[in-house]
């Protein structure tokens, strides 16, 4: 038989399936199942190359890492009749690759049996636990305690639970609603009543200021007259001091300041008789 020949080329083919079908690796982040007919009938858990029975035989491939499983948002009331949104994740591990399998078949399928497990320890731990707990750092032991609880569960499934965590927490639509409503309603009274101490300071300080103004100018009025008194009383004694040592002085004086002030006007206009006393400084007299 030829290299080259039709029936050379087929036997190859042949042989080249048939190792394809009777080996497989398994790499080192990976676990396998062996499945004949349908039924597993060992596990792999080396890494390497490894015999199977073709078109018997067909391997089902599990990753040995650390995977994690995003879980559904849930509605919780805690433990102070609270109701708040808690969206959660977990982190696991497959440790018994045929029971994985024959519980939950592929890895696509861990969601639908860790989410009623981890769900439900939640609502039963939280439920005992208030928000100001849950958002302190005591929540940590909240959380082991759901971990341990959703591992013990999870070990039917051939999986190891090693964390669970609580993204993060909200309030449900409603609640938020009428949370924000009431800090808009308390605001909005704040800021009234700050309105109203204002108003009320403001009345103080002007009816103060009112006050101290008038007692202000009443002294100040007070201690004007008081002054012109003073000096009138001495401009009289000054007068009366001047009168008492040269009386014609005085009356020379007196007549001066007399023509002074009625001959201010440039038109003033006198009916008196010229031999009246109001002339006799001018005469001479």
């Amino acid at each position: 038989m030829s290299p080259k020949s039709p029936s050379s080329f087929v036997i190859l083919a042949v042989v080249f399936l048939l190792f394809n079908g009777v080996m497989f690796t398994v790499n080192q982040i990976e676990q396998a199942v062996v499945v004949r007919l349908g039924e597993p009938v060992r596990v792999i858990k080396d890494s390497g190359l490894h015999l199977k029975i073709p078109f018997l035989e067909n391997v089902v491939f599990f990753d040995k890492r650390l995977m994690s499983v995003e879980l559904s948002a849930l509605e919780i009331t805690l433990g102070d009749k609270r109701r708040i949104m808690v969206d959660a994740f977990g982190r696991y591990v497959i440790t018994d690759p045929l029971r994985f399998y024959q519980s939950v078949g592929s890895e696509n399928g861990v969601l639908n049996r860790l989410n009623p497990v981890v769900l439900g320890s939640l609502s039963s731990v939280l439920g005992g636990v208030s928000l100001s707990s849950l958002l302190s750092d005591t929540r940590i032991s909240a959380m082991n305690k759901i971990r341990d609880e959703v591992n013990k569960a999870a070990k039917r499934f051939g999986i190891n639970v090693i964390d669970v965590r609580i993204r993060k927490t909200d309030l449900p639509t409603q609640n938020s609603e009428a949370i924000c409503k009431r800090m808009m309603s308390e605001r909005e009274k704040e800021a009234r009543e700050l309105r109203a101490k204002g108003i009320e300071i403001s009345q103080v300080i002007k009816s103060t200021a009112d006050k101290e103004n008038a007692i202000a100018l009443s002294e100040a009025n007070t201690k004007v007259q008081i002054l012109i008194a003073e000096g009138e009383l001495e401009a009289n004694k000054i007068y009366t001091e001047a009168y008492s040592k040269d009386g014609d002085f005085f009356a020379f004086f007196q007549s001066l300041e007399a023509y002074r002030t009625a001959f201010n006007s440039e038109n003033s206009t006198f009916v008196i008789s010229p031999k009246s006393e109001f002339f006799n400084v001018m005469k001479g007299k």
